[in-house]
């Protein structure tokens, strides 16, 4: 099948879980956000779970393409790690918000929970080698601590909360930044 319109269609997929949550994710609603003629969506993905699988393998590509350089000191891994979330509050908005449409729908579907926990894993893996080239004394703890702030910032990041951002320290990603590392590491 023509890899350009499984692009489009896993793309508008992500619009659609993003602006209406998994109970909105229709074969019609893609048709719709992608502007193709209706059963065009069905044609590709016959089942709501082929339509599930195939956003998730979209989204997944689409946050792999995200740049994401091995940093050499501290300073480019607290660059790298405020850019990132950074890219959350802007062009990665609707893609987050889509992944965690799909981690709350993996709850209930344990093939969808398998290539989530996958994915999951291997940023957990990532992050731990960036605390490694950055020079960091990492154990797997710190690693995991630092990538779950991460992750746990994301809904908070996208939800645009002032308060809870705030209380969180998210209004101010370069802090937010330095004090978990200086929290996991310590002080520079």
């Amino acid at each position: 099948m023509n890899q350009e319109r499984r692009d489009r269609l896993g793309d508008a997929a992500i619009e659609v879980l993003s602006e209406s949550g998994s109970r909105g994710l229709t074969h019609r609603a893609v048709d719709a956000a992608a502007d193709v003629p209706l059963g065009t969506t069905k044609n590709y993905f016959p089942t709501r779970d082929a339509l599930l699988r195939a956003t998730t393998e979209r989204i997944i590509a689409l946050y792999e393409a995200v740049p994401r350089p091995a940093p050499v000191d501290r300073a480019g891994l607290a660059a790298l790690l405020r850019t990132l979330l950074e890219h959350v509050r802007g062009p990665g908005r609707v893609r987050v918000l889509a992944l965690l449409e799909l981690q709350c729908e993996a709850a209930r579907t344990p093939w969808l929970a398998t290539s989530l926990d996958a994915f999951a894993a291997a940023d957990f893996a990532y992050f731990e080698h960036a605390q490694r080239s950055a020079g960091l004394p990492v154990t797997p703890q710190r690693a995991a601590t630092v990538t779950m702030a991460l992750h746990a910032a994301l809904p908070h990041l996208v939800a645009e909360s002032p308060a809870t951002q705030a209380a969180a320290g998210l209004d101010d990603l370069e802090g937010f930044v330095d004090d978990l590392l200086n929290t996991v590491y310590g002080a520079p």
